[in-house]
């Protein structure tokens, strides 16, 4: 299966959650998409609520599915809860840090950003929107693009205080990985323990 491209409204519909960012078509359709998408709801079974969560994390982070489960077995690997192991490795992932900085608006423009080499880490450019960032690493803008209007546009403004897990240096341009980020300091409203309980089965 190839990445959703697609309405996202459609998906932040079917998930009754803006999953993408602010969304005015769910504001006003706060109800499924679909032709009985405002009809009485059917109850889910266990096994639809936790298949849910896993698409909502993977539609939330941009995830194919091969590379989710493999990022579950390796949170699986990891010393602590496997449920919050895996939402640290999505959360230091390459592309969602350079939007957590603030340098994209969104997860999918901070994918074109690293895919098309506007972004290094550590001085060297990286265009792997998955590669993993390690605490300590620099997270920066190439020189020839920080005149990009997306990114200057993103820049302006934001709270760069909201994630105490990273840094960001108004002077330089540049931002850090201080620390892997704890269960409390991500935002995303992702039941990380029905993930679990689906691949456990």
């Amino acid at each position: 299966m190839a990445r959703y491209t697609g309405p996202k409204s459609r998906i932040a519909r079917k998930f009754g959650e803006a999953i993408f960012g602010a969304d005015k078509v769910l504001l006003k359709k706060n109800y499924p998409p679909g032709q009985h998408g405002n009809a009485r709801k059917k109850k889910t079974s266990e096994y639809g609520t936790q298949l849910r969560e896993k698409q909502k994390a993977k539609y939330t982070y941009g995830v194919l599915e091969k590379q989710f489960r493999n990022m579950f077995e390796k949170a699986s690997r990891h010393k602590g809860i496997t449920g919050e192991v895996l939402l640290q490795l999505l959360e230091m992932r390459l592309d969602n840090v350079v939007y957590r900085l603030g340098i994209a608006p969104t997860r999918s423009a901070a994918r074109q950003l690293v895919s098309h080499r506007h972004i290094t880490v550590d001085g060297k450019v990286v265009n792997i929107p998955s590669y993993a960032v390690k605490p300590g690493q620099i997270i920066a803008v190439r020189e020839k693009s920080k005149s990009l209007e997306i990114i200057a546009d993103a820049l302006a403004g934001f709270n760069h205080s909201k994630y105490p897990w990273i840094e960001w240096d108004q002077a330089s341009s540049t931002g850090k990985l201080i620390h892997v980020p704890e269960r409390v300091d991500i935002p995303e409203s992702i039941k990380e323990q029905l993930i679990v309980e689906l691949y456990s089965k």
